[in-house]
């Protein structure tokens, strides 16, 4: 099991950022969080088998987010216990 955290900069806050990526999920055997952060980014955690990620990050990059991503930076991080399923954290 492999774990990243992504920030995501750009057009991320008020256009529905948060649900698309929760949508995405749907699609893959991941588990995580997405967050709206106080500077206008938004922080992804996303956790779960290393194909299953790598796949997850790409299809968010080819989905209809791509156009409000500016930059995102990615890090290798620890998995986080006890996490189920992928939700968006307020």
């Amino acid at each position: 099991m492999i774990a990243r955290q992504v920030f995501y900069e750009g057009r991320v806050q008020g256009v529905g950022f948060r649900y698309t990526t929760r949508n995405v999920a749907r699609g893959y055997d991941v588990a995580g969080w997405v967050l709206n952060l106080p500077d206008g980014r938004v922080h992804l955690h996303v956790q779960g088998e290393a194909g299953e990620v790598r796949a997850f990050l790409a299809a968010m990059l080819e989905s209809e987010l791509n156009s409000n991503i500016r930059k995102a930076e990615e890090h290798e991080v620890p998995p986080e216990g006890g996490i189920k399923g992928f939700g968006i954290r307020q």
